[in-house]
């Protein structure tokens, strides 16, 4: 009975394959778990440290600031094999966090000092530390999994790799919703020390099966830090796949800006709002977690690609719909709870799936202009929309009119790469 149900849900995986996306699920536990953890801290030292009003401008600063981080990440792609990637920058934001957990602990630069202000710059790192953590590393697994797979073993492990992740993206935010008995400065040190996990375990891995960090001698080749942003340009295919990760960012954001805004004229103290956050992230997970077991395989291998990448925008016009009839706290809760939680449970795997017909260069580089550059533009378009509307009244309104105007567009470009992926996997061709 249980074979029948599983092989329904997940398909034919083999002994094998169940080992091979095991280790990758575990790897990514630690990659998404500490993330998770990051986001609630993100928001609520940011806005007890600089201020809630600042947070559009914070979300804009990250776009211009991720600029020269992609060119560095483009030029580390050319210099290092792919696996060692996750030790250098791994290892680098391990240490960041380890830092920045000293520095909270600070009697003037840390939170022992209540006056908020923009000049405060331990705010500004840990928000931008964060952002960047969350766009890059994310990036780098996925283009490290797609390197390593193909195709038909993709659409039944996937959903196994996402599986494991949930487990720790709700680990994190249960943590954090202990902020007060913990501590800020010590959750910092803690997402240090579970960053040092990930390239242990890819280390791991690689030593398991040797083939993941071989590369073709054409791989190997130095083709410059904007080749991924050329690449981008340059092909129809990967403008869809912009489209179809980022656009619901800029809904995202404008719904996550309401909610946070809400929550802080709400709860009055940066470790009540951090729990707030904390069971926001719990919630949302468990939602991404549940789908990722029963759906999320199922779905993209029952239905196929196209119809999971349009039913997600559908998914969305809803929940805006829902907030613009019924605006309050809990309903952009659920809202969020909904878009988030179907993101990484059903249209992050589809997303990655495209990738796999494609070169190196693709999947390194122009993915991480897509997953990066393209993720912070989203967020930053968002960010913009939401400083636009100073009233919180007209954001809600003229936010869910935009935002519906975007689905329209989103809609169309999902039938567009959802059917070009099939053709693209039919005849075997690879996007160069």
């Amino acid at each position: 009975m249980f074979s029948r149900i599983a092989r329904a849900l997940w398909g034919d995986l083999s002994k094998e394959e169940i080992k091979r996306f095991g280790m990758l699920s575990f790897t990514f536990l630690f990659i998404i778990g500490t993330y998770w953890l990051m986001r609630p801290l993100k928001d609520a030292l940011f806005m007890k440290i600089v201020g809630k009003l600042y947070i559009p401008y914070a979300k804009m600063a990250s776009f211009f600031f991720i600029v020269p981080l992609i060119l560095f990440y483009s030029k580390l792609v050319d210099l290092f094999e792919k696996h060692k990637l996750f030790y250098v920058i791994c290892g680098f934001y391990a240490a960041l966090f380890l830092t920045i957990a000293y520095f909270l602990a600070h009697p003037t630069i840390g939170l022992a000092n209540t006056a908020q202000d923009k000049g405060r710059i331990l705010g500004w790192v840990i928000y931008l530390g964060i952002e960047s953590f969350g766009s890059l590393v994310v990036a780098l697994f996925w283009s490290f999994v797609a390197s390593t797979t193909d195709s038909s073993s993709a659409k039944r492990g996937y959903g196994l790799i996402i599986a494991g992740a949930q487990v720790g993206s709700i680990a994190g935010p249960t943590l954090a919703t202990y902020a007060e008995y913990i501590g800020m400065p010590q959750l910092s040190a803690i997402v240090g020390v579970g960053i040092l996990m990930v390239p242990v375990l890819i280390m791991v891995f690689v030593s398991m099966y040797p083939t993941a960090k071989a590369e073709k001698a054409s791989e190997k080749k130095a083709t410059g830090p904007i080749e991924g942003l050329r690449l981008l340009f340059s092909q129809p295919y990967l403008m869809g796949i912009l489209g179809v990760a980022t656009l619901y960012e800029v809904i995202g954001t404008i719904l996550d800006y309401q909610m946070k805004f809400v929550a802080d004229e709400t709860y009055h103290s940066a470790e009540k709002v951090a729990q707030f956050l904390g069971f926001f992230g719990q919630s949302t997970n468990a939602l991404s977690l549940v789908f990722a077991l029963i759906g999320t395989s199922f779905f993209i291998r029952r239905f196929g690609l196209t119809f999971c990448l349009v039913m997600f925008p559908l998914t969305v016009a809803g929940v805006v719909t829902y907030v613009f009839f019924a605006p309050s706290l809990w309903a952009l809760f659920g809202a969020m709870v909904a878009i988030k939680g179907l993101s990484y449970a059903l249209n992050n795997p589809c997303k990655e799936i495209m990738y796999i017909p494609t070169s190196k260069d693709v999947k390194f580089k122009a993915k991480g202009w897509i997953d990066v550059f393209g993720g912070r533009s989203a967020k930053a378009t968002g960010s913009g929309i939401n400083a636009f509307f100073t009233q919180m009244t007209d954001l809600m309104i003229y936010g869910s009119i935009i935002s519906l105007g975007i689905v329209g567009v989103w809609i169309l470009i999902a039938l567009y790469v959802g059917r070009s992926n099939e053709k693209l996997t039919t005849e075997g061709t690879i996007i160069q």
